[in-house]
């Protein structure tokens, strides 16, 4: 926590992260705040100013903008409150990043271009088109030998003109930067210009996993990495996981990969067999229906079924008289539908039945499909098809 005075406060709106109409409120400055603004790759803060939530901070200038949902009095005092579980997180992640950039340039060269503190994962993007296993696997080997040295992590302020500046990793100071340059420096490991928050020491990483990598931008590699509390809880959601798995598949870890193996395979035979049936039954029920006396009309709904099982009946069939309504799907909900019949017919009528089912379609030569909504009106397409049959009779 921590007292301090608002400055001023003044009308704004907040575009949501995910998206979304903007949300109403104000912008906040205090004297001084204890809650971190975006930047550096580095997310924002949470917290609260008294009782009202902080929904974000960013920074303009040299000033941190609060922006909340209710109006503070300028001059008044406020205790400034920090989300420490956030604020934590974003301290291991970040001086994990720091770690990792700094032993991956050592051991191979590669620089850092680039990186992004994630919900779930952050992200270092090298100067490399590819990283092999060996090195991912010995560099998780070195990081994590720091952190149990437990190596002291200090920041130092340096005047924006001091020329050690020029000695100190960075990717350079923002054109609006005012006041003096922070320097981040990890003992014996790294020296880095940076904004951001960190441990005090690299013992409070607890672990780093290296997840692997993934083909970056322009040539370079982005190195996947977790760290302290992030292995936890990732080693908590494998283990949720494994349990279940071990509970639905009947026997233990070590086995699952071959028993979803196994399922994949038979699921693959089901649908084969199950799709060869479909065609067989397409084939009965068409050859029962040219068994029978002249029909103009052939209306047919099964809830199992797809495209190429409506087109077997409609090839089976024949369409050059026959006018075929053929669904497949939930009675009430939706579903596939096929109109086969003659070309003019099909043109003129098919867009109706699109329109009539709820949903969307397209056809040439006598066919048209598509996808319905609303299968339950399927008495009233075949009352459509049907009026139709009846003024094309000659007796009509």
């Amino acid at each position: 926590q921590f007292a301090t005075k608002v400055v001023s406060c003044r009308e704004a709106e907040l575009r949501p992260e995910g998206g979304g109409d903007p949300v109403r409120g104000f912008q906040v400055v205090l004297e001084d705040t204890i809650l971190f603004p975006e930047g550096g790759g580095q997310p924002d803060d949470r917290g609260l100013i008294g009782d009202v939530p902080v929904l974000r901070v960013t920074r303009r200038g040299p000033e941190a903008v609060h922006f909340v949902q209710a109006p503070l009095e300028p001059g008044s005092d406020v205790l400034l409150s920090l989300d420490w579980d956030r604020r934590f997180d974003h301290m291991q992640q970040h001086s994990g990043q720091h770690l990792i950039t700094a032993i991956t340039e050592q051991m191979f060269g590669f620089k850092t271009t680039s990186w992004e503190l994630g919900r779930q994962r952050s992200v270092i993007e090298l100067d490399t088109p590819s990283m092999t296993m060996e090195q991912i696997e010995t560099l998780e080997r070195s990081v994590n030998k720091k952190i149990r040295e437990r190596v002291p992590v200090t920041v130092r302020e340096l005047a924006a003109d001091d020329p050690e500046i020029e000695t100190v990793r960075g990717r350079g100071l923002p054109s609006d930067h005012a006041g003096p340059v922070r320097v981040v420096d990890i003992e014996g490991v790294d020296s880095n210009m940076c904004c951001g928050t960190h441990v005090s020491n690299l013992s409070d990483l607890q672990v780093i996993k290296l997840l692997g990598t993934e083909k970056g931008k322009k040539n370079k590699t982005n190195l996947v990495f977790l760290a302290g509390n992030r292995v936890l809880k990732s080693i908590e959601q494998s283990h949720s996981s494994e349990k279940a798995l071990t509970s639905l598949l009947k026997n233990g870890p070590g086995e699952h990969v071959e028993a979803v193996r196994r399922l994949q395979s038979a699921v693959k035979l089901l649908q084969k067999n199950n799709l060869n049936l479909l065609r067989d039954i397409a084939v009965l029920i068409a050859r029962d229906f040219k068994s029978k006396p002249d029909q103009d009309l052939f209306v047919l709904h099964r809830k199992e079924g797809d495209f190429e099982f409506m087109n077997i009946i409609a090839n089976e069939i024949g369409t050059e008289e026959t006018l075929l309504f053929l669904t497949v799907g939930d009675e009430k909900e939706a579903g596939l539908f096929l109109l086969a019949g003659p070309v003019e017919a099909v043109e003129n009528l098919g867009p109706r039945v699109a329109e009539l089912l709820g949903g969307k379609g397209a056809g040439k030569r006598g066919r048209f499909q598509g996808k319905a909504t609303k299968m339950g009106r399927r008495g009233e397409v075949q009352a459509l098809l049907q009026e139709f049959i009846s003024h094309r009779r000659p007796e009509a």
